[in-house]
């Protein structure tokens, strides 16, 4: 039966590009939280947004446990899902520095679009992880030609019809049923 799963990988490496993008998203998680956790209030200043310090703080250690994560997974295509949950939380929070009152208003207007286009690369990684993965009707495996004997059925057949069964593995006198 020919395999029904699409070939993902790339020629000569063991990675699909999804994945290769996906741990180059894991690098960048763990540089942004850095910054994030680091310097939030030049963080909060660059994208338009003040009294928010700890709130960046808090995002940048999210994003540092994504990015190990990311790094560290066989599978990161969660993790990728778990980055774009936080560009949601990231563009809200963003979004409050839109308000008419703010100075700098074009800052966070500018965080905002960088912010959607992070996300879409990171909807765009995610969605090809999942795809490399295929759903039931692509994962069909066929063992009709397997026999669970490693020498094969015909082999097993009547191989135990001449086995004796050793004295220490009877039924003691005392055990046995009345005759």
């Amino acid at each position: 039966m020919p395999n029904l799963i699409p070939q993902s990988a790339r020629r000569g490496r063991s990675q699909s590009g999804n994945d290769l993008l996906a741990k180059n998203l894991g690098y960048f998680s763990i540089a942004l939280g850095l910054a994030e956790l680091l310097a939030p209030r030049v963080v909060c200043r660059v994208a338009g947004i003040n009294g928010l310090e700890s709130l960046i703080q808090a995002y940048g250690a999210r994003e540092i446990a994504t990015g190990i994560a990311i790094l560290t997974s066989h599978d990161p295509e969660p993790w990728i899902w778990g980055r774009v949950a936080g560009d949601v939380a990231d563009m809200a929070t963003v979004a409050t520095g839109l308000g008419q009152d703010n100075d700098k208003r074009e800052n966070s207007m500018l965080a905002l679009t960088a912010l959607a286009a992070v996300a879409l690369v990171d909807v765009v990684c995610a969605s090809g992880l999942t795809a490399e993965k295929g759903g039931r009707k692509t994962a069909i495996a066929d063992y009709s030609r397997r026999s669970g004997f490693p020498r094969g059925v015909h082999t097993a057949r009547g191989a135990a019809q001449d086995f004796q069964v050793p004295d220490d593995m009877r039924i003691p006198a005392p055990l046995r049923p009345w005759q």
